[in-house]
């Protein structure tokens, strides 16, 4: 049996594995972070192509048992005025990143994936008949191929090509936070978005009366480590001139709050070499504007263990999994940074 090593356990790597499994490639989970992973914190939605892309690997269920509906958007202007309603048709499921984490990787275990923690890649090459992998801790690990879902700051990446660019710095931090209740009578299943006079900011109500929000806050590239209390100074203080409810709903969070940089890759010019290849972040990182980060790693997932099993060449196999992905997620890269330039103030 074919043996891929996949270096990354957090969506793209996690599902990967699923789905490699699917057609009959066993593989191992070599990730990084002891548990978990960057972002636990955040929530997202995956949208119908994401959950299309996990009920063709049969892991639908456990993603929607996890989550909410996310069947509509509600558009408002910084003094509360609704400017539009949309659907979502199909709906997307709302959850957090760390239970799509946690759903995945228990899917993948049940499958007979390993998944080996706090195990970080440091190099690799090609060599005949495959890849050797150097991780560490001093470990030396070989398979037929490597597949490289490390996400934004990518080390396979630079292992294909040393002159890839780097994430490009959106000019937003992104902010998450959760609300005890329902702190402004939300509409059930709807995601309100707010175009703030200085900043962008999203919320909605899930089933457990938990306010779920966002903020997306105009700013220089990486802040500092910052506590939650002053992710919420600053986003108050975004918010401070506008009459809608951003503030009550900032406010009335506890502790549960979690910020950082955004960043995006517009473009990888090499997705693969001989026995590498790249899926998710590793290859195409989006702004969260359009919430398809996590429906891009899925759908690379699915259509990379498709490749593989119909071209026995690997470089066959990558080459169409490339012609497959690559418009298409460069194409929502570009629309998502778009739609994050409207929300900036």
């Amino acid at each position: 049996m074919t043996t891929a090593l996949i270096i990354g356990g957090g969506i793209a790597g996690t599902a990967t594995a699923i789905a490699l499994r699917t057609v009959g490639i066993s593989s191992v989970i070599y990730e990084a972070y002891p548990s978990g992973g960057a972002d636990a914190g955040a929530f997202l939605t995956v949208m119908h192509n994401g959950m299309a892309a996990l009920q063709e690997i049969e892991a639908g269920r456990a993603v929607i048992d996890g989550s909410y509906p996310a069947r509509g958007v509600s558009l408002f202007d910084a003094g509360g005025g609704l400017l539009e309603q949309r659907s979502i048709d199909p709906p997307g499921r709302t959850l957090t990143r760390a239970t799509l984490y946690r759903v995945l990787q228990a899917e993948a275990v049940r499958r007979g994936v390993r998944i080996d923690r706090g195990r970080r890649l440091v190099s690799a090459t090609v060599e005949a008949g495959g890849v050797r992998a150097s991780l560490a801790d001093g470990s030396v690990v070989r398979g037929d191929l490597l597949v490289g879902a490390d996400g934004l700051h990518s080390v396979v990446r630079r292992l294909i090509d040393p002159d890839a660019p780097g994430p490009r710095h959106t000019g937003q931090h992104v902010v998450y936070g959760y609300a005890a209740g329902d702190r402004v009578h939300t509409v059930p299943d709807t995601y309100h978005m707010v175009f703030g006079s200085r900043a962008f900011f999203g919320y909605t109500t899930p089933a457990d009366r938990c306010t779920w929000w966002f903020a997306r806050l105009p700013a220089t590239e990486s802040p500092p480590r910052i506590r939650p209390e002053d992710w919420r100074h600053r986003v108050l203080d975004a918010f401070r001139d506008d009459s809608g409810p951003a503030a009550e709903i900032v406010a009335a969070t506890g502790e549960d709050i979690v910020g950082s940089a955004s960043y995006d890759i517009p473009t990888t010019p090499k997705w693969h070499n001989g026995s590498m290849v790249l899926a998710g972040d590793a290859a195409h990182a989006a702004s969260p504007a359009a919430a398809q980060g996590a429906s891009m790693a899925l759908e690379d997932a699915v259509t990379l263990a498709r490749c593989l099993a119909a071209h026995g060449d690997l470089r066959n196999a990558f080459d169409a999994y490339e012609s497959l992905r690559r418009e298409p997620t460069e194409e929502t890269v570009a629309a998502s940074a778009q739609l994050a330039s409207r929300g900036r103030r």
